[in-house]
C-alpha cells in the first residue's frame, strides 16, 4: 500500500510539474510581443536583443513569478486552514482575511489617496487585522472550527459593507481603480513584488515545517490532540497566523483573488489524500490554477483581457455550490 501511495504521489507530482512548465512557457511566450520558445531561451541566457531581454526579464518574468507565488501562497493558506478547522470550506476568502486586505487597500486608495507600495502595505495590514481578530476568537472557541468559520464569514460580510460604503463615497475614477484591485488582477508587477511574495511564502513554509508534527494530531480533533500532548490553543493560534501571512501577502500584491485557496487543497486531497504531501501538492496546484486562469484571462478573448479574479470566480463558484450540495447529501 505504501509503495502504491508513493507511486501515485510521484505520478501526480510529475503531471503537475509538467503542467507548470507548459503554463510558464506560455506566460513567457505570449503577449503583445509574441516570442518563440527559442527566443525566450535566448533572452534568458543573454543572447537575444535588448528589447526581447527587457520583455522577458523585466515584464513577463516578474509577472510569472508573482502569479506562481501568489497561487502557491493562497493554496497553502487554504490547506492549513482546512486542515486545522477540519472544514473543506475554510479559506481566506470565506474567513474574511481577503476581505480585510481589500478594506485596507480601498481605504488607502480612496481615503488617503495613496498608490503603489502604500496600497500593498495597507492591504497587508488589513489582512493582519482580521487575522488578529480570528486569533483572539480562536483562543476562546474550544468547540472546534465551525464557530470560527462562522465568525470569519461574519467578518467577511462586515468588510464587504465597509468596502461598499467607501466606494459609494468615492469619485467614479477612484472607484473604478479600487474595484479593479478588489476583483483581483495581476497587472503591472515588478521584481519587488515577486520578492515580497517569495519571502513571505518561504517564511510560511519554514513555519509549517516547524509545526508539521502537530497538524495530524489537530486534524483528529482537539480532545485527541490534547491527549497526544499537543497544546491545542497555542498550536491553533500559531497555525492560523502561519496560514494568514502568505494569503495577506499575496492579496496585498494582486488583490483578493478568490477560490484558489478553496479549490487547490480540495483537489490535492482528492488525488493524494490527507497528510503532509497534500500541502506541497496544494501549493503546486494553486500555482498551476492561478497561472492557467491568468492565461485564460489574458488571451481567451482576443483584444479583451479580463481580470484574473473573474476567471477564478467563474470556476470556483460552481465548485463551492457542488461542495455544499455534496455535503448536504452526505
Amino acid at each position: 500500500m505504501r509503495a502504491a501511495g508513493r507511486c501515485r504521489t510521484l505520478a501526480v507530482a510529475a503531471v503537475v510539474v509538467a503542467g507548470l512548465v507548459v503554463a510558464a512557457a506560455l506566460e513567457l511566450m505570449l503577449g503583445g510581443f509574441p516570442m518563440t520558445l527559442g527566443e525566450v531561451f535566448q533572452a534568458l541566457t543573454g543572447q537575444a536583443t535588448r528589447v526581447q531581454e527587457y520583455i522577458v526579464l523585466q515584464v513577463r518574468m516578474p509577472h510569472l513569478l508573482v502569479t506562481l507565488g501568489c497561487g502557491a501562497a493562497f493554496a497553502l493558506s487554504g490547506a492549513l486552514l482546512q486542515t486545522l478547522l477540519r472544514n473543506p470550506l475554510a479559506s481566506p476568502d470565506l474567513l474574511g482575511i481577503s476581505g480585510g486586505a481589500s478594506v485596507g487597500a480601498v481605504w488607502a486608495t480612496l481615503v488617503v489617496g495613496a498608490g503603489g507600495a502604500a496600497v500593498s502595505a495597507s492591504a497587508f495590514a488589513g489582512g493582519l487585522v482580521v487575522a488578529g481578530v480570528l486569533l483572539l476568537l480562536g483562543r476562546r472557541l474550544s468547540d472546534g472550527g465551525y464557530r470560527l468559520v462562522l465568525a470569519g464569514v461574519g467578518i467577511a460580510f462586515l468588510c464587504s459593507a465597509v468596502i461598499g460604503y467607501l466606494l459609494k463615497r468615492a469619485q467614479v475614477q477612484q472607484a473604478q481603480d479600487a474595484l479593479q484591485w478588489i476583483i483581483g488582477s495581476i497587472g503591472a508587477v515588478d521584481w519587488t513584488d515577486a520578492a515580497t511574495v517569495a519571502g513571505m511564502l518561504l517564511l510560511a513554509v519554514i513555519a509549517v515545517a516547524v509545526f508539521a508534527r502537530t497538524l495530524p494530531a489537530l486534524e483528529l480533533g482537539d480532545a485527541t490532540a490534547a491527549g497526544l500532548g499537543v497544546r491545542v490553543s497555542g498550536a491553533r493560534v500559531a497555525i492560523v497566523l502561519v496560514a494568514v501571512l502568505p494569503a495577506a501577502a499575496a492579496a496585498s500584491v494582486i488583490g483578493p483573488v478568490g477560490f484558489i485557496a478553496l479549490c487547490a487543497p480540495a483537489i490535492a486531497r482528492a488525488v493524494i489524500g490527507r497528510g503532509h504531501a497534500s500541502l506541497g501538492t496544494s501549493m503546486a496546484l494553486g500555482a498551476l490554477l492561478l497561472c492557467a486562469a491568468d492565461l485564460v484571462a489574458q488571451f481567451a478573448i482576443p483584444g479583451t483581457p479580463v481580470a484574473v479574479g473573474v476567471v477564478t470566480g467563474a470556476i470556483g463558484a460552481p465548485y463551492l455550490l457542488w461542495t455544499l450540495a455534496k455535503g448536504r447529501r452526505t
